[in-house]
């Protein structure tokens, strides 16, 4: 029991000096104010030290202070709303003071003066201590660390510069020597008695000249442009560099304000933040019965995750990966565990699997995103292409068109214009399908259209990072070879509002900015690990592969597209084919997939896409390309 008491005592004790701290303050202005007051007068009268005034002065003021909150802030950040929280505390004691004194002997004993003058020099007496505390412990940490610190230079003297200026004088491992910024305004400007040294086109200079050691990049809304701007004059000055977490990471719960991370590649290609009409996306999805297939990969997951945060009421799942399908569960189960979530495991070409799911969720929107997407392993498995991409499209479409579903958006890709792969006539002959049904069906079909998602399953991105960390070399099929990248986040938040603003059989192509050189990309990422392109890690060209363009389409010519009411969303012009023409090469692939004859597979191709070339061989121009490389 001694103990317990003891420990009691410790826990309480530097609150109630505090208490008591503040009350002797109180007391000392008080007494301050009279004796300013009574000096100024022809004949000083004496200081009354104590009296009833003065209890009724402690017992409001104490109240007022902990109404306020006063005794919850630490001392050690002591800061400007601390500050405020004082001045709010000594005007309202003055008047609550006065309005009891006021009751008590109508003032009789109190001069007006003093009442006016109290809480100006509360303020002072309240706040001197607790700013000089802190200052007195910042510059003992900085007097007393005898444990080397890192000499840093902050990009950026705006908000995030400051505050992550004011984080890392808590620290022992940093100590910041300067600010750089554009901003000509704050040149020989200090933030936290750091100065602003200059401009970031200067940064090579000023960072050999004060010897930093490390650069920090607090720039958190600046545009891609602007951020690949930065990384280069960083990496001219051959010092290592992190970065604060973009604003929308911080948002969503991705990062921390103020975690220093490495710039990732996401950094510099993902675009900028994009204006999205959230009211109607939300009307279009809040309390309704949603189907995600192929929920467990890339785009469909986050899809589940974007419509989790919309607040459908049901949230279906059918995905053929039965560990995908349980790694997306946990996480929808553990951030919303409010959500009607069913999670099927399941193929949505099978007929059968569909109309279960089907009768069971009876959903209202469906987001198809079940599709094999990897270009070069597809191209010798035209079977897997068709049955997969085609023939399950259709078979979900079917299933939504007989259960009245009231919309399905169909994911697709930029392959599918003009397609020279295996992989994007696949997946055009499954727009075609799902554009003509939506004729003759009460369900709204749409598409939507997309180039490379970044960090996406398959995609070049984590397979550059694994060639990287193994040495290299890093595989390019060709120098000059372009795609269009987006984030998955940013790809998945176009389509819901795609959804919105389709009214049936449109395609909707997503402004996937300008297109990026893979060498580009490769050289890049290669520089983020500290490493030299060519020096250290190789870059070995392979030649384009089977079914592989130089650079990516989001349009045909014929489709003539146009703007929509979203700057980033484009609507192609549908392009028809006879129905009757569609179902018959459609049951004849039907029954070539059960059959294996890929043969019969090929005719169907060569009907439904006359424009589509099929290439088994690589093209003359590529072997030529190897045989000069």
């Amino acid at each position: 029991m001694p103990d317990l008491l003891r420990r009691s005592i410790g826990l309480i004790h530097p609150r109630l000096a505090v208490v008591v701290h503040d009350l002797g303050m109180v007391w000392l202005a008080w007494i301050a104010t009279y004796a300013v007051r009574n000096s100024l007068l022809p004949e000083p009268q004496p200081v009354i030290w104590w009296g009833p005034e003065v209890a009724v002065l402690l017992a409001v003021q104490a109240a007022v202070f902990w109404w306020t909150g006063l005794y919850r802030g630490l001392w050690r950040f002591a800061s400007l709303p601390d500050l405020w929280n004082i001045v709010r505390a000594g005007a309202t004691g003055a008047l609550l003071v006065a309005i009891t004194l006021f009751a008590y002997n109508r003032l009789s004993t109190v001069p007006r003066s003093v009442l006016l003058l109290y809480p100006a020099a509360l303020v002072v007496f309240l706040g001197a201590p607790r700013l000089g505390y802190r200052f007195w412990k910042d510059s003992r940490l900085d007097l007393f660390n005898d444990s080397p610190s890192q000499r840093v230079l902050i990009l950026g003297a705006g908000r995030a510069g400051e505050a992550l200026a004011r984080d890392l004088k808590r620290e022992n491992r940093y100590r910041v020597v300067g600010f750089v910024d554009d901003n000509a305004q704050l040149r020989g400007a200090k933030l936290h008695g750091v100065p602003v040294l200059g401009t970031l086109e200067k940064l090579p200079q000023i960072a050999a000249e004060v010897a930093v050691q490390m650069l920090l990049i607090a720039m958190p809304s600046s545009s891609n442009a602007q951020m690949r701007r930065v990384v280069e004059l960083c990496e001219s000055t051959g010092l290592a560099f992190r970065t604060v977490p973009r604003l929308d990471d911080v948002v969503s719960g991705r990062s921390q304000f103020n975690e220093l991370k490495e710039v990732a590649i996401e950094d510099l290609l993902g675009r900028d933040p994009v204006q999205l009409d959230w009211t109607a996306i939300r009307s279009g999805l809040t309390g309704k019965r949603v189907l995600v297939t192929g929920g467990g990969g890339s785009i469909g997951s986050e899809l589940c995750r974007q419509v989790a945060r919309l607040g459908a009421t049901s949230l279906t799942i059918l995905e053929l990966s039965e560990y995908n399908l349980y790694r997306i569960e946990q996480e929808l189960r553990a951030a919303w565990p409010d959500l009607i979530l069913d999670a099927r495991i399941g193929n949505a070409g099978d007929a059968a699997t569909c109309e279960h799911v089907f009768v069971q969720a009876r959903p209202q929107v469906v987001f198809h995103a079940a599709a094999y997407k990897h270009v070069p392993l597809l191209q010798d498995q035209l079977r897997e292409a068709v049955r997969n991409n085609s023939l399950a499209t259709r078979c979900v479409a079917d299933t939504c068109d007989r259960h009245g579903v009231e919309c399905m958006v169909l994911i697709s890709t930029d392959k599918a214009v003009n397609p020279t792969s295996v992989m994007g006539a696949s997946k055009r002959i499954a727009e075609i399908y799902c554009q003509n049904l939506a004729s003759r069906s009460r369900t709204r079909f749409m598409t939507v259209r997309f180039g490379n998602v970044l960090d996406s399953a398959g995609s070049v991105v984590p397979l550059f990072r694994e060639q990287i960390r193994a040495g290299g070399p890093v595989t390019v099929t060709h120098p000059e070879i372009t795609r269009y990248f987006m984030t998955i986040p940013e790809a998945c938040q176009l389509i819901l509002q795609a959804e919105v603003l389709g009214q049936g059989g449109e395609i909707f192509a997503l402004d996937m900015g300008e297109p990026i050189r893979i060498r580009d990309l490769a050289e890049q990422m290669i520089r983020l690990t500290g490493k030299v392109p060519g020096r250290d890690v190789q870059i070995a060209y392979t030649g384009l592969r089977p079914g592989e363009k130089l650079f990516e389409e989001l349009f045909h010519p014929l489709e003539n597209y146009r703007n929509t009411a979203h700057a980033k969303i484009f609507l192609a012009q549908p392009r028809s084919m006879s129905w009757e023409l569609l179902n018959a090469q459609l049951a004849r692939a039907t029954q070539a997939v059960q059959d294996f004859d890929e043969d019969q597979l090929r005719r169907c191709l060569a009907t439904l896409l006359p424009d589509f070339a099929w290439r088994e061989k690589e093209p003359a121009a590529v072997v030529a390309f190897r045989s000069h490389s």
